[in-house]
């Protein structure tokens, strides 16, 4: 990856100031703390069907944006940013508006240059290399190399792509994207993390548990919320209740966690931290953001292995697989997004050329002696 100085847009609503919540508190004013009325109700950008519409029309006006707070840390967030890329505004609200939130970005964030304010509908065609943005179909349709998420509870169902849940969350992205954090060659010789990352349907599972017939390959307990399905081994996860996963979560026992498909996953560093330790590898078939978490901590010991595979042959094993349409429908949607990460990768595999083929190109490429099928 080259090292330059990245171009970085940000949307405003949302991610930098507050828009839904800031819009329900002022109907909370004129009709009490009402159900309808709870931000996690609010499940997309657009109609919900009950009393929180009437903040659609709140967003038309110049007054509301004028006054829209600026989430915590957004300031210091844009100061960090401009240190290390050309931040740009990216925003879209009507023409009478329009003043209004170009003034207001002026006065609140003088280090961007008022020509980096770029206000209108049309993201898709700013020419960027990362974009952090709430709302999803400007995600799906972002011409940026990387499109994130900023999560919220109206894009809680995505999964499989580039997320973050914080300011911190994204300028540690953003310093690995503009990096090349390949400082020195990976070396897991003496122990250390090997990433799977691809969309479903691409053999990561498999993959995992055919390298760990050699001693020298541990795939770590992973936590999850999920059901257990029917075939499936007890001690395939470790499986809790999301009430548990929540907890263990805030007491900062996870190294990573991600959401896929509406159910939490997670890896503790006490599952980690013997078999690197150890002088072995640990095999995590995992998402993109938790892989390049694991790659920030543990740099030229960590490899991040992408599975590809013929488009068809995804959709198709999405279509058979024994989950809701709805998931089908999520997973499909995400999957052009998933197939651009493995630009961050250190090498890919092609699940096509069958499980033996991708285990050999990872002894290949670990530089490991020995074969997929030795044990």
């Amino acid at each position: 990856m080259r090292k330059y100085r990245l171009r970085i847009g940000l949307d405003v609503d949302d991610v930098i100031y507050e828009c839904n919540s800031y819009a329900l508190n002022l109907l909370k004013e004129k009709y009490g703390n009402i159900p309808e009325l709870d931000i996690n109700g609010i499940r997309s950008w657009g109609l919900q069907g009950n009393i929180s519409d009437e903040r659609i029309a709140l967003f038309s006006s110049p007054e509301f944006v004028r006054t829209q707070p600026l989430f915590d840390g957004a300031r210091k967030f844009v100061r960090e940013l401009c240190k290390i890329a050309d931040v740009f505004f990216v925003t879209a609200v009507p023409p009478q508006c329009m003043s209004a939130r170009a003034e207001r970005l002026a006065e609140d964030f003088p280090e961007v240059p008022a020509g980096n304010i770029i206000i209108g509908t049309r993201k898709d065609i700013v020419n960027l290399d990362i974009l952090l943005d709430d709302a999803a179909h400007n995600i799906s349709s972002s011409q940026a190399s990387y499109p994130v998420l900023m999560r919220r509870p109206w894009n809680a169902d995505l999964s499989g792509l580039f997320s973050v849940n914080s300011y911190a969350d994204f300028i540690h992205l953003a310093r690995i994207i503009g990096n090349s954090f390949v400082e020195k060659r990976p070396d897991l010789s003496h122990g250390g993390v090997l990433c799977l990352i691809g969309p479903s349907g691409t053999g990561k599972t498999e993959i995992a548990s055919a390298l760990t017939k050699d001693k020298r390959f541990v795939k770590p307990l992973t936590t999850t919320t999920r059901p257990k399905e029917s075939n499936e081994p007890g001690d395939a996860y470790r499986f809790v209740s999301e009430e548990e996963f929540l907890s263990e979560k805030e007491a900062g026992e996870f190294i990573e966690t991600t959401v896929y498909s509406t159910y939490h996953y997670g890896t503790s560093e006490k599952q980690i931290k013997p078999i690197v330790e150890s002088g072995k590898v640990a095999v995590i078939p995992i998402d993109i953001c938790g892989a390049l978490t694991f790659k920030n901590i543990y740099r030229s010991r960590a490899v991040l292995v992408f599975t590809d595979r013929n488009k068809k042959a995804i959709l198709t094993d999405i279509i058979k697989r024994r989950t809701s349409d709805e998931d089908k429908v999520r997973r499909m949607m995400s999957l052009d997004l998933e197939l651009r990460n493995i630009e961050l990768c250190d090498f890919a595999v092609k699940y096509d050329d069958g499980i033996d083929r991708c285990v050999n190109m990872i002894y290949r490429k670990l530089q490991f002696k020995g074969g997929s099928r030795r044990v």
